[in-house]
């Protein structure tokens, strides 16, 4: 076996320093050899990412949102506080939200939960520029408020409005609004469900669209559209614990935005056909849990009304003992089991529209009854 004695120490040193710098040549070369294989790689995802075109869908979308985004605003309220000692009036924020301008004369549509009580509002166009709104109507149980711009000149184009009585689950949808403050923010998705119904202890809403694009707080009043641009809803809710976007928001249909919107330009408030009759969805509950028989029970009747005129009955004392009067059980047709049902089918009316309500009386009779609507 060969071995290093004192005599050879140099040849040994210099053995050492060949193997040294062979192994040091021996990285170098690897390393090289690493770098250029990555730099090749690189080079190959560089050149896949800088592609010359967009895909159809994509330019679509992007056309789709600078055509619509000019129309949608962005709208905060305050609240005026006065001091009792000085008397100094100063204003503090009290909510924001979103709107999108409904015609050339400056109209703005948003929710009613976004401007509350207020009488006016403030509204940032898209040029960034900041302009006070009358509220000019409401109705709290559409969650539909109009506000009106006044003398502003070149506002811009208001969004095309499509319809929502064929629209189809999976159908592609976008969402524009101001989530938490950020204006002008695009959200996609589809159409998850249709006629949904949502409530609280303040409001019961039904046929919604319900749409898994990111709709957070301040996406209330902001428009949903379809794949043409089009105007098919007005975002309305999220349905989150936390109070952000957890994939279920809901929207107005604009089938009923364009029932409601003129109404309130018009009067102010919603204004419908009466029948004449009052009820409540308390008794409606306890005739059907107590009776199983489902309807509206008709506690009152007006004077000269319709339903006076038409021959309803109403519930009565009789002996201490209370005598149940008609149950209303459908309204041309289609059946209504409280007072939100109802409602809903009156309001497609008009004044004079002639309609029929089929009624259950005495808890076995069934008939039908003819009247003509009045206006409130």
């Amino acid at each position: 076996m060969p071995r290093f004695t004192p005599g050879n120490k140099v040849s040994f040193i210099f053995f050492l320093a060949v193997i040294t710098l062979s192994i040091i040549a021996g990285k170098s070369l690897l390393n090289s050899a690493t770098q250029t294989a990555y730099a090749k790689s690189y080079a190959t995802q560089t050149t896949l990412t800088n592609r010359v075109d967009l895909t159809p869908n994509e330019k679509g979308t992007i056309a789709l949102f600078k055509h619509n985004n000019p129309a949608v605003v962005y709208i905060s309220t305050v609240t005026r506080l006065i001091n009792p000692y000085t008397l100094d009036v100063r204003e503090i924020p009290s909510g924001t939200g979103t709107g999108f301008i409904w015609d050339n004369k400056g109209h703005i549509i948003t929710n009613y939960h976004v401007i509350q009580n207020n009488r006016t509002a403030k509204v940032r166009l898209n040029n960034q520029k900041t302009y006070t709104a009358r509220v000019i109507g409401k109705s709290k149980r559409h969650d539909i408020a109009v506000l009106k711009l006044d003398n502003i000149k070149d506002l811009p184009a208001p969004i095309q409005p499509g319809t929502s009585n064929n629209l189809q689950v999976g159908q592609q949808v976008y969402a524009i609004g101001n989530p938490f403050g950020l204006d002008h923010t695009l959200t996609t998705g589809i159409i998850s469900a249709l006629g949904r119904t949502i409530s609280d202890r303040t409001m019961n809403m039904d046929d919604l669209i319900q749409t898994d694009a990111a709709i957070n707080p301040g996406n209330s009043g902001g428009p949903l559209l379809d794949s043409a641009g089009r105007l098919i809803g007005m975002n309305v809710a999220i349905y989150s614990p936390s109070g952000a976007s957890a994939g279920i928001g809901f929207a107005i249909p604009v089938d009923k935005v364009n029932r409601v919107v003129p109404n309130l330009i018009a009067n102010g408030r919603f204004v419908q056909p009466i029948v004449g009759f009052h009820a409540n969805d308390t008794a409606n509950k306890l005739v059907w849990k107590e009776l199983g028989i489902k309807g509206i029970l008709v506690l009152s009747v007006t004077p000269n009304s319709p339903a006076e005129k038409a021959g309803m009955l109403a519930s009565q004392m009789v002996n201490g003992d209370l005598v149940l009067g008609d149950v209303i059980q459908a309204v041309d047709g289609k059946k209504v089991e409280d007072m939100n049902d109802f409602l809903n089918i009156l309001e497609k009316h008009k004044l004079n529209d002639k309609i029929t309500i089929d009624v259950l009386r005495n808890g076995r009779k069934k008939l039908k009854l003819r009247l003509t609507l009045f206006m409130q």
